[in-house]
């Protein structure tokens, strides 16, 4: 539904203030009935939805409020805070998104506690009606220490917002550091000479001549060639399987895991703690293989991704 835009500082008490009453002091516990899904959902990101204005509103009054010559204290910015709901259509990433709500990336990414820009398809989002960093207070990923660190010593105004408390900081925006860190997140390609023999997606398999979908790359090598983990990680399992044959499985942060078959050799114990690049095996042709090459797969929570998103550096 449409709410006039009023607020809870100096704009009345409508929209703005039944989100905040959403966005308790650290420590206090949800209002009866709030949560994630009491945020006002908006539909499309255009002049059609009036939600969507609303949205617009807040964020043009909550620009002028941080970025004016007033030098507001954080905990005064604050309460001038709205949060909102989107679900991505077809075709939108963060970066356009960010783009059509006027607010920068960095917002977008900390408050959905995001560690690269690749979003998870029909993921909804919480849209911020302030520019700054939301760093949680219990973080859980590298990019997350990494903010954590580089704001120690900083006050922050903490928040108790529906998903998580976070420390709020108006204004505030990545450093090059942490750019850089978050548009290079991802994964390093195992091995640093190869030929991509197949893709992710539906094929006829070359050994049953079964169509299925191809969860993984198969990358092909020389026999011996030494594979690479994908990314820091410990290793959750290893052993040999009919189809993978000798195989190994590294589990990574924010629920990620990466899985290397056909190899001719394990160089890697269970519950072993690796770096990113370290040696971890040898391309071999063990398993279901017609020659030497890495089976590589890529998983989130449980589901096969397509790599082919996720590698953005190679092996050093």
């Amino acid at each position: 539904m449409y709410v006039e835009r009023t607020g809870c500082n100096r704009r009345g008490a409508a929209l703005a203030c039944f989100l905040l009453a959403l966005l308790a002091p650290a420590g206090a516990q949800e209002p009866p009935g709030g949560g994630r899904s009491s945020l006002p959902l908006i539909s499309r990101l255009d002049g059609r939805d009036p939600l969507f204005l609303q949205y617009q509103g807040d964020v043009e009054y909550s620009r002028r409020r941080v970025f004016g010559r007033g030098g507001l204290p954080e905990g005064e910015l604050a309460g001038d805070l709205t949060v909102y709901r989107y679900v991505p259509g077809e075709g939108e990433d963060l970066f356009s998104i960010a783009a059509r709500c006027n607010i920068p990336y960095a917002g977008l990414a900390t408050i959905n506690r995001l560690a690269h820009p690749v979003l998870s398809p029909s993921a909804e989002l919480l849209l911020p009606s302030m520019p700054g960093i939301f760093v949680p207070v219990e973080p859980d990923s590298g990019m997350e220490r990494l903010l954590a660190a580089a704001r120690a010593s900083r006050g922050g105004v903490d928040l108790g917002l529906a998903g998580g408390r976070f420390r709020f900081f108006p204004g505030d925006d990545y450093s090059p550091t942490e750019r850089i860190f978050f548009l290079n997140r991802g994964f390093r390609f195992p091995l640093r000479d190869f030929t991509i023999t197949s893709g992710f997606g539906p094929r006829t398999n070359p050994v049953t001549g079964l169509f299925r979908v191809h969860e993984g790359l198969d990358l092909a090598a020389p026999m011996g060639t030494d594979v690479f983990a994908a990314e820091a990680g410990v290793v959750t399992e290893t052993g040999s399987d009919p189809v993978y044959g000798n195989y190994i499985v590294i589990k990574h942060e924010d629920d990620w895991a990466s899985l290397y078959g056909h190899l001719s050799r394990i160089d890697v114990v269970l519950r072993q703690e690796l770096r990113s690049g370290t040696v971890i095996g040898k391309v071999g042709s063990t398993g279901q293989s017609t020659g030497p090459h890495l089976h590589f797969e890529l998983r989130k929570s449980g589901k096969a991704q397509d790599p082919g998103k996720y590698l953005f550096r190679t092996a050093e």
